[in-house]
């Protein structure tokens, strides 16, 4: 027993005090689960470089979100924008077929709606007949009045209910109560005509529809509605006010705010991607050490691959061949750093060498492009750097595990074992005083002249 350095807590062989199994088991088996200890550390350490390492995941698939923005070829280098001298007459939109350039408008007039409204009815109700509808040169609809409907808002109702392009109402001055028909849509197509009618309504043309008269670029154009499509291609025009003495001036260009907004927002997730990683590697004082995962391979390379996408370069394209040159530059650490007046002079002046930069068309592989690439390769779920290694983390934790599980199995077996030795001692430390009381016993009922040599 002198081997488990127990302490029996003060116990002798005279004392029948015995001993505290319950302490004496735990003190062997706290001394015997040293290695288990250290598994448990191993696993604890395992786990935090997991979180790390899945961390630097979710890092890069955000990084990854942000060069997407500038490798698809339908998204924001490709946007344009459409800027009108006057709002208050046009404003504009463009999608990314349009064509950058400076075109002038005049709006002649604005395209208009066609109605009608009865004459004044002073009685609740009106003689029943029929009437037609027409928008344009479409087929006229026959509208039919009968005592179920022959009141001004019960064929409102029934006009409405057919869903002819008109709506109906009735609006009250102060001769009398009148039926209102107005056609939704503007332009020709939506000219309305009353014929043949035989109710005791008497209807008048209030509005004439008209088509908008419009000049792009000197050439007059006529459009049913308001909204102008397919005049310039991938402009869509909104015509507000007519302004037959205004030339407008209409300025299609890149989408240069939008474009400056997806660099940054790449270089910030490249910055705190990179600079998360440079932290494993950099030496802190105060623990006399660098990060947990200081001897990574797999996080050294990542870091190597990053700096080296920095520095990536194309050929030709006026000379706009790398990030440098756009007025994004690297700074030692690694991370990287915009210089506004730089890439707005870029975006202004040379966005085509700009936009070929990320989205080469040469047959040359853009920044964007093989960025975007290279780190679908790095997430990759089973071949990327780091899943990899998260699974091999796994492994490791569940290896450790297995053998903690295993270790305190022994202990558990080892404990049980304990407590029946020390519990066998316990007993015959309490049982000892009655024991020697009854050898004195049997000594002292010995003859006197008995000696013991």
């Amino acid at each position: 027993m002198g081997s488990t350095g127990v302490n029996l807590n003060g116990s002798t062989a005279t004392s029948g005090a015995g001993i505290d199994v319950t302490a004496v088991v735990s003190q062997i088996l706290t001394n015997e689960s040293a290695p288990e200890n250290l598994l448990k550390a191993q696993l604890t350490q395992l786990g935090t470089d997991q979180a790390t390492l899945s961390g630097y995941n979710t890092s890069l698939q955000a990084l990854l979100s942000t060069i997407n923005a500038l490798s698809d070829v339908s998204g924001v280098l490709t946007a344009r924008t459409a800027t009108s001298s006057r709002t208050d007459l046009v404003t504009a939109t463009a999608d990314s077929t349009a064509v950058a350039g400076q075109h002038t408008l005049v709006v002649g007039n604005l395209a208009s709606g066609s109605s009608y409204a009865s004459d004044p009815v002073t009685t609740p109700t009106f003689a029943t007949g029929s009437f037609r509808l027409q928008l344009g040169t479409a087929i006229a609809v026959p509208i039919t009045v009968d005592n179920t409907n022959n009141t001004l808002s019960g064929l409102a109702a029934s006009i409405n209910a057919q869903n002819l392009g008109v709506s109906a109402s009735v609006v009250t001055d102060a001769t009398g109560a009148r039926l209102a028909l107005v056609s939704n849509g503007t332009g020709l197509p939506a000219d309305l005509t009353i014929s043949g009618n035989t109710t005791g309504l008497n209807f008048n043309k209030t509005a004439t529809a008209a088509n908008a008269s419009l000049q792009v670029d000197g050439v007059t154009i006529s459009s049913a509605t308001n909204s102008v499509t397919g005049v310039l291609g991938g402009v869509t025009l909104n015509l507000l006010n007519a302004s037959p003495g205004a030339p407008i001036t209409l300025k299609v260009a890149p989408d240069t705010t939008n474009a400056a907004a997806a660099v940054d927002a790449f270089v910030t997730a490249y910055n705190s991607t990179i600079a998360s990683v440079n932290q494993q590697f950099t030496y802190d004082p105060a623990t006399g050490s660098a990060g947990a995962l200081s001897a990574s391979g797999d996080l050294r390379s990542l870091q190597t691959q990053l700096l080296g996408e920095s520095t990536y370069s194309i050929s030709g394209n006026n000379g706009y061949t790398t990030l440098a040159s756009l007025g994004i530059n690297l700074n030692n650490d690694g991370t990287l750093t915009v210089d506004k007046a730089a890439l707005n002079d870029t975006l202004a002046n040379h966005f085509t060498e700009f936009q070929n930069f990320f989205q080469s068309p040469t047959g040359q592989t853009g920044f964007a492009q093989k960025l975007s690439l290279d780190l679908q390769n790095l997430t990759d779920p089973t071949q990327g750097l780091l899943n990899i290694a998260i699974s091999q983390n796994r492994t490791d934790q569940a290896t450790i595990q297995s053998s903690i599980t295993n270790w305190e199995d022994r202990l558990a077996t080892r404990k049980a074992q304990l407590t029946t030795q020390y519990s066998q001692v316990d007993a015959t430390l309490r049982a000892f005083p009655l024991l020697l009381a009854q050898i004195n016993g049997e000594l002292g009922s010995l003859p006197s002249s008995t000696t013991l040599k």
